[in-house]
């Protein structure tokens, strides 16, 4: 286990009021400590946790010689000669219904996709290379179309029993489900699922179903954090909105340090007057840095907290919705893949064209809210959102791209490739 000063030490120009996205995603990744406990879970309810060990497969793959085309199986031994290779019917090996004889030299057998390979045969031609006589059991074709041992597929040609069939870590998607039962495996060994706790602070934020008094407004970000956590897989603790009371927020973040593998607050870490939770994250642990040189989302901490002997990662994000999502998917989300135990997660990033010109300074990371589309010739391109602001999540909503700008870089010009990260399957 790695403690937080340990994941800052030797760290490049170390400033925390002022990290870059990328010192920052190191120092979390360093930090986080996968969830050790396994469970055993059926395989229909495993889908989208974490593998906590290697699964072995307890058979081959496939489990005997099979074919790879609809046609007609043979000894490639009958193609030495070249020329037209006429041959004889003697029998049919369908999946579930095999051939139960040897085909001698001369012969042939008609064969189905995944039939088992006749004894004495040992390559596939495909039907649509040959020619059967009318009415007769004779088949004809050119030994140029095919090669000895060619459209078979032998045993334990994708997995040999005795070998991993999938590796700890990994998150189990659909195909992998299948892949289990098709190795005629019925349980998993998966970590736990990981828990987080969140809330919201603020004196004007109210829940949906309250009434609004002037001055107040409904809290979103709990909703947005409760989707995002619900589709990374974790079980959530939602603690609700907690009042600008230091004593109040003191409380809330010691039982879900108790309760929690990560605590997530939204809101309270800038340098308003009332922004109490900032002082209550310092005094309760050990918080590596406070600013972001990003946009949206510059007020973002990360820390540890400690109650009762028990630890758990912190995670302060800003208030503004639109920031809660990008400090999230940027920072927060691969810090819980650590937690999860689960493999990298690496989130494809594509070049394509702006529609439009994008004022940019150089000294932070920007993750602007796009619409990817294509044009009537298949060119994707993108066009950034009309309104920016951290405060606007109408536009996130709208949107179905990040359009990330390095730290580096200054102004885009209309036309110039940006790199986009794809919603899909991402929010």
């Amino acid at each position: 286990m790695t403690t937080l000063d340990e994941a800052l030490a030797g760290l490049p120009d170390y400033d925390p009021n002022h990290m870059t996205v990328e010192a920052a995603r190191a120092v979390i990744a360093r930090t986080a400590s996968p969830v050790s406990a396994i469970e055993q879970v059926a395989v229909r309810s495993a889908l989208g946790r974490v593998l906590g060990r290697d699964v072995i497969s307890p058979l081959d793959v496939p489990a005997f010689d099979n074919a790879a085309m609809d046609g007609y199986a043979f000894a490639g031994s009958a193609l030495s000669a070249g020329g037209q290779v006429r041959l004889r019917v003697a029998g049919r090996s369908f999946a579930g219904h095999p051939f139960d004889g040897v085909a001698a030299a001369g012969e042939c057998v008609r064969i189905m996709t995944g039939a088992l390979l006749p004894a004495g045969c040992d390559t596939v031609i495909p039907q649509e290379h040959v020619q059967r006589e009318s009415d007769s059991d004779i088949v004809t074709f050119d030994a140029s179309a095919v090669t000895p041992g060619r459209h078979v597929r032998h045993v334990g040609e994708d997995l040999a029993a005795g070998h991993a069939a999938l590796h700890a870590g990994k998150r189990l998607r659909p195909a992998a489900l299948g892949l289990l039962a098709s190795l005629g495996i019925a349980e998993v060994p998966v970590r736990r699922r990981i828990r987080v706790a969140f809330f919201s602070t603020g004196d004007e934020l109210r829940s949906v179903g309250e009434p609004l008094a002037p001055g107040n407004l409904y809290d979103s970000n709990r909703y947005t954090l409760f989707g995002m956590l619900q589709r990374l897989g974790a079980d959530v603790l939602d603690l609700g909105v907690v009042r600008d009371d230091p004593q109040a927020i003191e409380d809330t973040l010691r039982t879900a340090c108790r309760e929690a593998d990560a605590v997530m607050t939204s809101g309270g870490v800038s340098v308003g007057e009332a922004d109490f939770t900032r002082e209550m994250m310092t005094r309760l642990g050990n918080v590596a840095f406070w600013k972001m040189a990003m946009r949206p989302g510059r007020p973002f901490a990360f820390g540890e907290l400690e109650s009762e002997g028990k630890r758990a990662l912190l995670f302060g994000l800003p208030g503004n919705p639109a920031a809660v999502m990008a400090s999230f998917y940027h920072l927060v989300r691969d810090g819980l893949f650590v937690l999860m135990g689960a493999e990298p997660q690496v989130t494809p990033s594509l070049p394509v064209p702006t529609t439009t010109a994008i004022a940019k300074r150089p000294g932070r990371t920007e993750f602007l809210r796009g619409i990817l589309a294509a044009d009537a010739n298949g060119r994707w391109h993108v066009t950034v959102a009309d309104a920016q602001s951290a405060g606007i999540l109408r536009t996130m909503s709208e949107a179905n791209c990040f359009v990330t700008l390095g730290t580096e870089r200054g102004d885009v010009a209309a036309g110039e490739l940006v790199d986009v990260i794809a919603f899909d399957g991402l929010v």
